[in-house]
């Protein structure tokens, strides 16, 4: 049973603590027992049983009950039987179900293997010898339906003993009565040091240096403070050896009595066990235990210690001595009661004659201190010295060490002359005893200190032969599968090491997916331990061995394919088990395969490729074979895209490409290139062209619904922060959910599918640009018809006016285009070419990381196979990649350029010349200079360009303010230029116009918070010097005027459509026709023939002719500013009068 819980591993502790306090105490008459007692695996209720009808416990009949037990759920012992226990928590849980349960289908496992068969799962490739050998719990098959199993925490338990020899006599006490003799042990010692300490050798001194590694192993408390007096430090050590070992009080007042007279009575002679034992048989009483029965188990203990220790078949003369002395020792009646003091003392004398006998016999091997016990009790010792080391464990956290260890490791090292310990057996049997309680604690830091302990064990330089001969006679019987084989101690300890750490390697996924930080120990504790074959060689010890390379090889390469083999016969499960759900099992499958996949590539690979370079080679080989084999039949039935087709595809390229980056990470580790035996999935071949009609298919969707969203758009802001059209966020929203679908199949592409793509995206954009530019009016017809030209006469009687030119009739449909173009819907639109600029630099980005991924992932699968040489440019560095980019984002960037450049120069024109032209154009000027100054339209202009700022972008709002000053400074040159009859200009009004000029570019500027000076200055330095005209003499403009007009004829400076320059014929003429200048009206009369304005009514609007031929075409021209070819050719009629004019 597995314990990963904190709370169930303190419960299973605690249960063998009281199991253990049971059977060595008193309440239990006799127990009929093994060597070694599993006390996990004993019933509790049979050993109360036991104890409450005074019966023999018979371990194996308590094991039996135990398995019984434990096949069924805990339940109270109560009359009805229906109360028990669950591991799940009810709380969650919920209410119990009120409908009956459905019933089982009978046929199920026969549909799901039928499904198995069906679909061709296949497992790795093991030959049929070999495949018998994995166990169905190897395998890792025996899981609940519809789930993976979590990572499993490592067993609490070792799977495998040492094998030392059993104890010939009914002892039992190696976990239950062991402390105390290993108490006995440390007190004794401690004792001699303290009064003999002139017995430690100079190499006992070296082995005195205490363990660097202890420190890092003791509890995270303060170290212990050294105390003056070293008394009490020795009485606190004695006192801490006392709660380690579990000695009562009454047995330690006893102990220490008995080994301070004994002490005190040898002076530096050899010591060994049977010999403590019978210094505490002499002078036991009775009234030294608390209770009849503890005296009898104190008194068997030690004659039992003895008897192990010195019976003998090789010596039949002393082992019949002590058989009646031992006898009558263990009847108690006899012993206490009929026999003497003398018969007491003289049954003693001859044990003590018999052990002296023993201890008198030479060592086998004449290693130095070797005493006759060290190869005859070696099965006891080893056990005794274990038990010490694992008296450095705090009794209450296992995985603590005591403060006091350092001291108590000195003692045990004391005890080494007596139990035939080495410092490499010492080494050994501390490993041993750490992995032990890594194996209990799973604390990480105890099987690092085990493995620095393997290591001094592999790496001693032994050069005696003593040494080896004595480690190899301590022999342990291991009864394998088919026969037993004989290791030494060491091979023993280091073969249940490593069939431990087997056990969870060769099924790591399982044991250390959450726990990888364990995997990396366990493998370097596994081969460490493991690189020797261990070949069963009947009744014989094993000599031989590999070479290391190769049997860490061997090794690796079985964790990988058992391990792989376990995962995915777990994950075939779960795919089986799964079928009814939404989720097609082979999609489910790979996605398992893919975790266990990326779980190698993340965590297993790079640890295991220290030993084994092409480890991932093979678990990306062996993933690609299993799942290809089950794909192939389902890929030769695809005919269309389904639904099935859709989930599994993905899933299956999903996979394949993690398998390559797997299997390509081995080759760059090892400069190696691909192999034939991994080739890929035919999922490219089949899935290209059902992209295609895809994408095909969502073009006609998208301009579907880019006109229904253009159709419903009334360019009102979204929100007060998203101050662009609605109709542009849904576009670009089913283009983003096009892309993302797009990249969603998960599926190989080409270039192809990435012009598809794109080509999509920019027919859905231009057509919705093209629909949003449409919209606006023709600029030239927001201009007023242009008055006609007139020089300038005052009306010094009463006549009949002249009406003026009638304006041009605009259609009614364009009034209504014009209205419903305003000044902040015109800033929407705007806002939205900024929005769609924005959006298309994001989308590009996002499409180009996208087909990065997919392109990287394309190079992978062929890098395998192709040199890069013969690869299709799909890398998003590539030329042709970046030239589709180029002609579909750029362009729709260009177009929307090109929007707001139209648009904003249609604001401005709309806010000057049709907005503003009764305010403006009408009013400036009119009728005069002082009363209609240009105060009184700022005010209008601050509002508008307040307006516009507040919804425009701040990214444009530059660009629409300049469009609206250049149309300001074009108006205003039409009212000086083009304003009729009503408007003429003396000397004296250039200087307010002038002004007005300049108010009128401060507005624009604004103290620096507006447009910058220099930009102002720069568009308003034409309109200056057409200004500086005015300010001219009459005879000065008209000398430029003929100058102009021969240039003209000659061919010099022709006037181009459009352009205007302050020289020009138009301007002079203009500036002539609008001077209040007696010369200026005179030479327009005499040669132009220009009507008297006093003879125009303004007010009136009609059709007007006028008799000179020169100006007919002129007055029929259009705006001011956009003069056209037939303009043209009325000025060069113009300027052959000019030749025949000589001015005086």
């Amino acid at each position: 049973m597995e314990f990963s819980n904190d709370l169930l591993r303190r419960y299973r502790d605690d249960r063998r603590k009281l199991l253990e306090f049971l059977l060595s105490s008193d309440l239990i008459k006799e127990i009929t027992t093994p060597a070694d007692i599993e006390f996990d695996h004993l019933s509790a209720d049979y050993v109360l049983e036991c104890i409450q009808s005074g019966g023999v416990l018979d371990v194996s009949q308590a094991t039996r009950r135990y398995r019984d037990e434990s096949s069924h759920p805990i339940a109270m012992h109560l009359q009805s039987g229906d109360v028990f226990y669950l591991l799940s928590g009810t709380e969650s849980a919920g209410s119990p179900p009120r409908r009956v349960a459905p019933s089982i289908p009978l046929n199920r496992k026969a549909n799901e293997s039928d499904f198995v068969e069906r679909n061709n799962f296949p497992g790795p490739n093991y030959p049929a010898a070999e495949r018998s050998h994995i166990s169905s719990q190897e395998a890792g098959i025996n899981y609940q339906e519809n789930t993976i199993p979590c990572a499993k925490s490592l067993d609490n338990k070792l799977t495998h003993s040492v094998g030392l020899p059993n104890l010939r006599t009914v002892l039992g006490f190696v976990k239950v009565y062991g402390m105390m003799t290993c108490g006995k042990l440390l007190m004794k010692c401690f004792l001699h040091v303290c009064f003999f300490p002139e017995i430690q050798t100079t190499e006992g001194r070296k082995r005195e240096k205490s363990s660097k590694f202890l420190s890092g192993l003791k509890n995270r408390k303060e170290k212990r403070h050294i105390e003056s007096a070293p008394i009490e430090s020795h009485l606190k050590v004695l006192d801490t050896i006392r709660l380690q070992m579990q000695i009562s009080e009454a047995a330690d007042a006893f102990i220490r009595r008995r080994l301070t007279q004994f002490v005190m009575g040898k002076v530096c002679a050899q010591i060994d066990v049977p010999q403590l034992s019978l210094v505490l048989l002499t002078g036991l009483l009775r009234s030294d235990f608390p209770s009849e029965k503890s005296y009898l188990h104190w008194k068997s203990r030690q004659v039992n210690i003895f008897e192990e220790l010195v019976r003998s078949d090789h010596m039949k003369t002393e082992k019949e001595m002590i058989e009646e002395s031992l006898e009558k020792i263990k009847n108690s009646k006899e012993w206490d009661i009929k026999m003497s003091s003398s018969q007491r003392r003289d049954a003693l004398l001859t044990l003590r004659q018999v052990a002296l006998a023993f201890s008198s016999i030479p060592g086998r091997f004449g290693i130095e201190g070797e005493t006759y016990y060290w190869t005859s009790g070696y099965h006891l010792n080893i056990r005794l010295y274990e038990k010490l080391l694992f008296g450095l464990f705090d009794v209450l956290e296992e995985s603590q060490i005591i403060e006091e260890a350092e001291e108590i490791l000195k003692l045990v090292k004391l005890t080494w002359s007596m139990l035939g310990i080495t410092e490499r057996l010492h080494h050994t049997l501390f490993a041993w005893v750490l992995f032990q309680q890594f194996v209990t604690t799973e604390e990480a830091i105890l099987l690092d200190h085990a493995i620095r302990e393997v290591k001094h064990v592999l790496s001693a330089d032994i050069k005696d032969d003593k040494e080896v001969s004595y480690m190899r006679s301590l022999t342990c019987p291991t009864v394998g599968i088919e026969c037993e084989t004989r290791f030494d101690l060491l091979q023993s300890i280091f073969f249940s090491i490593s069939l431990w750490c087997d056990s969870k390697l060769q099924d790591y996924h399982l044991y250390f997916s959450q726990n990888s930080s364990f995997f990396e120990r366990v493998l370097t504790m596994g081969l460490s331990t493991g690189t020797q074959d261990f070949i069963p060689h009947r009744n014989t010890q094993f000599t031989g061995y590999f070479l290391p390379n190769d049997v860490v090889t061997q090794k690796i390469r079985v964790y990988i394919e058992k391990t792989q083999y376990a995962a995915c016969r777990r994950a075939i499960d779960f795919a089986t088990g799964s079928m009814n759900g939404k989720r097609h099992p082979l999609a489910i499958l790979a996605s398992e395969l893919k975790q266990i996949a990326e779980k190698d590539l993340s965590i297993f690979s790079p640890i295991l490729r220290r030993w084994y370079p092409e480890c991932a080679m093979i678990s990306a080989k062996m993933l690609h074979q299993l799942y290809g084999e089950t794909l192939k039949p389902f890929m030769k039935d695809i005919t269309s895209i389904t639904e099935d087709v859709r989930k599994v595809l993905p899933a299956a390229y999903g996979l394949e490409c993690c398998l390559i980056e797997l299997y390509s990470s081995a080759c760059e580790e090892n400069n190696s290139h691909y192999s034939r035996g991994f080739e890929r999935y035919q999922i490219a071949e089949i899935s290209k062209p059902f992209i295609l009609d895809w994408v095909v298919a969502q073009y006609e969707r998208i301009l579907e619904w880019t006109g229904r969203a253009f159709d419903l758009e009334d360019w009102e802001p979204l929100s007060a922060q998203q101050k662009h059209a609605a109709s542009a966020v849904e576009v670009f929203r089913i283009i983003e959910e096009t892309v993302d679908q797009f990249f969603q199949w998960s599926l190989p592409m080409d270039i192809t599918h990435l012009q598809a793509l794109l080509s999509i995206i920019f027919h859905s954009l231009d057509t919705y640009l093209s629909k949003v530019i449409s919209q606006l009016v023709e600029k030239q017809k927001l201009y007023p018809s242009t008055p006609p030209l007139t020089r300038y006469k005052e009306a010094t009687f009463p006549i009949i006016k002249r009406k003026v030119a009638e304006s041009s009739i605009i259609d009614h449909e364009i009034y209504k285009e014009l209205d419903e173009l305003t000044s902040s819907k015109l800033c929407i639109r705007l806002n939205t070419y900024r929005y769609i600029q924005k959006q298309v630099a994001i989308l590009e980005e996002g499409i180009r990381k996208s087909w990065e991924s997919v392109a990287s992932n394309r190079k992978d699968r062929y890098s395998t196979e192709r040199t890069p040489a013969t690869l299709e440019p799909t890398d998003v560095n590539g030329e042709s990649v970046s030239e589709i980019f180029v002609a579909t984002m750029d362009c729709i960037r260009d177009s929307a350029a090109q929007g707001i450049q139209k648009t904003s120069e249609f604001l401005g024109a709309k806010v000057v010349f049709w907005d503003m032209r009764d305010s403006f154009l009408s009013y400036l000027y009119y009728g005069g200079v002082e009363g209609n100054r240009i105060e009184a339209v700022l005010p209008q202009f601050d509002k508008v360009l307040n307006d516009v700022c507040s919804v425009v972008d701040d990214t444009i709002r530059d660009l629409v303010v300049s469009n609206i000053w250049k149309a300001s400074l074009e108006g205003f040159m039409w009212v000086l230029l083009d304003g009729g009859p009503s408007r003429a200009f003396s000397d004296s009004d250039t200087v307010l116009i002038e002004e007005d000029f300049n108010m009128l570019k401060e507005l624009f500027i604004a103290d620096g918070e507006g447009l910058p000076r220099s930009l102002v200055e720069e568009e308003a330095k034409f309109y200056r010097q057409v200004l500086s005209l005015f300010s001219l003499q009459t005879e000065s403009l008209i000398k430029m005027l003929i100058s102009s007009s021969q240039n003209m004829s000659a061919g010099v400076n022709r006037y181009k459509k459009g352009q205007r320059y302050v020289g020009d014929t138009h301007t002079l003429l203009r500036v002539l026709c609008h001077k209040k200048d007696k010369e200026a009206s005179k030479f327009l009369k005499k040669h132009y023939r220009f009507p008297a304005s006093s003879e125009y009514d303004e007010t009136a609007v009609e059709s007007s002719s006028f008799g000179s031929p020169f100006v007919a075409d002129i007055l029929k021209r259009g705006a001011s500013f956009s003069w056209s070819e037939k303009s043209h050719s009325s000025f060069r009629s113009i300027t052959k009068k000019f030749q025949q004019v000589s001015w005086k």
